[in-house]
């Protein structure tokens, strides 16, 4: 079976979890948009649901699905977020980023009651950090956050090859007007001590370790879909 067909297949999952009249999150990604896409259908057959993007590429295709579309500022709770994820470890520990948007998807996550996320099966991992970790940070000062990024993997004892992400010769921006730094480690054995130094570093806006946010995770065999379900 394809992988495109998988991620559909989990995004189809996911529906079941939408009812009439939420305010969901709407994730970033090739699995996301196939969420945003059937939920389009829905929404044109009747359903009633608001949505807050995680990015502006989110943003016009939900626009382009006739769903409606809201912000944080207007409303202080979302009733569910879903999303994809570049990998899912234990207890849905996940990373994030790959499309640049974890700035965002992070803020809408935390912002609601449930995050739940959709995958093919190849997203599935026993450890985290096969997929390079995207690390945000300000342009002021990069090289010096850089160098603390450096610091903070040598003091845990870890190695990583740090890469500024680009996108035609040029440093990718994210919709903030940032900059990412792709940490590849191959191995994280310890996520939130990551975490917890990467946010300690004042040039580092937001790291692309979700932990503790997820709730439920549709992963898509291609036996069917598999529900996890956080401890």
């Amino acid at each position: 079976m394809m992988t495109d067909d998988l991620k559909r297949q989990a995004a189809e999952a996911a529906l079941e979890f939408v009812e009439d009249g939420m305010n969901l999150g709407l994730g970033t990604g090739s699995t996301a948009s196939w969420f945003v896409k059937l939920l389009g259908e829905k929404v044109r057959a009747g359903m009633n649901v608001v949505g807050v993007p995680t990015s502006e590429a989110t943003a016009k295709l939900a626009q382009d699905e006739g769903i409606a579309l809201t912000s944080l500022d207007e409303i202080d709770r979302l009733d569910l977020t879903v999303d994809g994820a570049d990998e899912i470890g234990p207890e849905l520990a996940l990373i994030k980023g790959g499309g640049g948007a974890l700035l965002r998807e992070k803020i809408v996550a935390s912002a609601s009651a449930r995050m739940l996320v959709i995958a093919d099966a190849g997203k599935h991992v026993e450890h985290l950090g096969a997929f390079p970790l995207p690390i945000e940070v300000v342009r002021f000062g990069k090289k010096a956050s850089e160098r603390a990024i450096e610091e903070l993997i040598s003091r845990l004892g870890l190695s990583a090859e740090l890469a500024w992400r680009t996108r035609g010769g040029e440093l990718f921006a994210t919709d903030e007007g940032h900059v990412i730094i792709d940490a590849s480690f191959g191995l994280i054995p310890d996520p939130e001590a990551l975490a917890r130094g990467l946010s300690e570093i004042p040039g580092v806006v937001e790291h692309g370790l979700f932990l503790n946010l997820a709730e439920t995770a549709l992963i898509a065999t291609p036996e069917g879909v598999k529900r996890l379900t956080r401890a």
